[in-house]
């Protein structure tokens, strides 16, 4: 009995993890249902901003800036998102778009949360850029309410790998991730070196300490959804600061 009664201690917090984990906003669970929030657009079409996708352009012109709740300290940076606008019939066009996150859009505590203020904490906001906002609205809308879902990412390609850095550090932009999209965990392995795990520096940008000058270079990627890709000796050892290489894909 006594066995009995651990076994239900180990289970019913594994479960309760489980359920909770696959609506959470920032991890991708296949399956998991609409959710309210709202869109605006934005005119400046730069890949830069807080993701570091500013060489990546297979993400193309479907993309999107992610409010707090939503961007995670740009781990969710990569990921995709379906929506469509709803209750606002004078200015929804019928359809979705699917877009991935690229950026991030920051709060602004100088205006209320419903005048100006649509990326102020809690709230769930899109801005997207403006031909993935005309796909689901008029453009003299300016704001919408949007019903939105995480989605599969299907980008063409393997996952890219642009090496940063200096001799005495690496800095990887991990860019055009298949699958859940978005990267929680990273490790790196010289040809004269051991697996090692990487920490991330900010947006996708992915940094180790060891000095990997000179070797060819294997990444594993794991995505919020608990998969992992091994791309082998993926970097060449005669690489150079700036190069991008393309390896396996989810």
């Amino acid at each position: 009995m006594a066995a009995v009664n651990v076994m239900t201690h180990v289970l019913l917090p594994l479960v309760f993890f489980l359920v909770v984990s696959s609506f959470l906003p920032g991890t991708y669970s296949a399956g998991a249902g609409w959710r309210n929030a709202h869109a605006t657009f934005y005119g400046d079409q730069d890949m830069g901003g807080a993701c570091g996708y500013g060489a990546a352009k297979s993400y193309g012109d479907f993309t999107t800036a992610l409010s707090n709740s939503l961007f995670g300290d740009g781990f969710a940076c990569g990921s995709c998102y379906e929506l469509q606008c709803t209750d606002d019939p004078q200015w929804c066009i019928s359809g979705t778009v699917t877009v991935t996150a690229t950026n991030n859009c920051p709060p602004d505590p100088s205006k209320p949360s419903n005048n100006g203020g649509w990326c102020n904490p809690p709230l769930q906001h899109f801005d997207l850029s403006e031909p993935a906002f005309t796909k689901i609205a008029q453009r003299k809308a300016g704001i919408v309410p949007v019903l939105y879902k995480r989605v599969p990412c299907h980008p063409k390609g393997g996952i890219k790998f642009t090496m940063n850095g200096n001799p005495y550090f690496t800095l990887v932009l991990i860019a055009n991730v298949g699958g859940a999209g978005d990267v929680k965990a990273v490790s790196i392995k010289g040809s004269r070196t051991g697996w090692e795990a990487m920490t991330k520096n900010w947006g996708q940008n992915w940094q180790s300490n060891t000095k990997l000058v000179g070797q060819s270079v294997s990444f594993k990627v794991t995505t919020s959804d608990g998969k992992t890709v091994t791309s082998n000796n993926v970097v060449p050892a005669g690489w150079k600061f700036g190069q991008t290489f393309e390896g396996a894909q989810f």
